[in-house]
This record gives structure tokens, sequence and C-alpha cells, in this order.
């Protein structure tokens, strides 16, 4: 089956890889060897892209993720969460490809959890709201799609921006790290992650899905779980309330 990996550099995408290792994968910034370089908010070059691929499935990890950042550049954040997505489901839908679109907890308010797929959605910041919004594209738009919504994805990556990586370089470096007290979610392994994609993109299934971790936990204990098993003492970890 030709695969196509919208957003193959990230984290998700570059893990995705490993278990697709056939798929055609693409870069946005930088440039990576053996990915093809496409902006998801050009309509035009998804459609060549996707035209010349001719992909069966397309898995769609792009986003701009950065939740701050949607909330001071929530014209972006519409420009790239929905307007970038509307541009791959509708070309996707042209061909009769399969899409699997990955989503986020955001979707919801974060005031109960775990939870389940067909919960009520309630976001509250720009991020989720977009992230909400182009769920509901993919789902107007292409007949056979799954949404993935995940959270709290970690795992090894060179450049170091996911929260695991990020706590063991300032561990190593002695400097302290923030971290909230009151925050909870389901870290979930990006390899994990990745096996359980493509077991659920080769299925039938279509609809929602949360393939997350097994635990619900304070983010403040991860990072404490986190920081023994690369051997440091937490005490370099300050817990401090969402502002």
């Amino acid at each position: 089956m030709t695969t196509l990996i919208v957003g193959a550099s990230g984290l998700v995408g570059g893990t995705l890889r490993r278990v697709f290792p056939d798929a055609i994968g693409t870069y946005f910034r930088n440039a990576t060897p053996d990915l093809e370089p496409l902006d998801i908010t050009d309509a035009a070059a998804v459609d060549a892209l996707v035209d010349r691929v001719r992909p069966r499935l397309i898995l769609l990890p792009a986003a701009q993720p950065n939740v701050d950042r949607c909330e001071t550049e929530p014209e972006e954040s519409e420009r790239v969460n929905v307007g970038g997505t509307r541009h791959v489901a509708r070309a996707a839908a042209r061909i009769g490809a399969r899409l699997v679109y990955f989503s986020t907890d955001y979707v919801f308010d974060g005031r109960e959890g775990p939870y389940a797929p067909d919960a009520p959605t309630a976001p509250i910041q720009t991020y989720g709201r977009h992230k909400l919004a182009a769920e509901r594209v993919v789902q107007e738009t292409v007949a056979d799609h799954l949404i993935a919504r995940i959270c709290g994805v970690y795992g090894y990556q060179p450049d170091g921006k996911n929260f695991v990586m990020a706590l063991t370089r300032l561990a190593k470096a002695g400097q302290r790290m923030r971290v909230p007290s009151d925050q909870w979610g389901t870290p979930t392994l990006a390899d994990n992650l990745a096996d359980a994609i493509h077991e659920l993109a080769l299925s039938d299934h279509r609809g929602i899905v949360h393939p997350v971790g097994p635990d619900c936990l304070p983010r403040i204990e991860f990072a404490e779980l986190a920081a023994e098993v690369f051997g440091y003492a937490p005490d370099f970890l300050d817990a401090v309330a969402t502002p």
C-alpha cells in the first residue's frame, strides 16, 4: 500500500516512518534527507504531491502544535491547523485515500478524565478549538478516516523538543525545570503510538480513537518518574501552578 506521511520530520511522523518504512514523507521548514518539502497551507502544492504519489493511505501528524504560540498568533494556527488539514483532507477524498488525522487531548477542557472517544468536547484555548475544527473537516470531507487524539507523546528526539528530552537535557546541564503541578495527562511513548497507529490504519476501523499510554497521572509525577529512570535526583524539578 502506497503511504504518505505528511509531517514526517517531527517526533510522531519520524517514528511512524519506522513502522511504515516504505512510506513517502514530507517536511516543512527543516530539510531532511529522503523527505519531500511540503507546506500544507499551499493547496496547490498539496494537490500536486498527492497526484504524483497517489497514496492509498495518508497519515497527517503535521500541525502547528505550540499551544502558547497559537494563542498569540491565532491566524497562523487556523491557517495551519484548520486550513492545512482541509487541503490534505480534500486531496485524500479526491483520490479515495484513507486519512489518519492526528488530533489532541486539548479538545477537552481538562476538568475530568481520562476521556473516552465519545466524551463531550470543550476546548478552552485556540489550539484545542482549531484542532477540533480540523477534526470536523476530516469527518465531513473524507469517508474513510481515522482521528487519533494523542496526549503527552515522548521519545528519543535529537533536538530535544519533547518533554522527556528537555528534562534530561536540563538535568544533565544542572539546570532547574519548572513543571506544572496541576496538570494531568496520559504520557505516550512515541514507539508505542506508532505501533498502535500501524495496526489501526491497516484495519477497517473508522472514527475517533485515543491511542495513549496506560497511566493517567500528574505531570510533575511523570517528570519525577522520568528523572528516576535516567538516574537523576528529582530535586531539580520545581512544581508550579499553571498561570
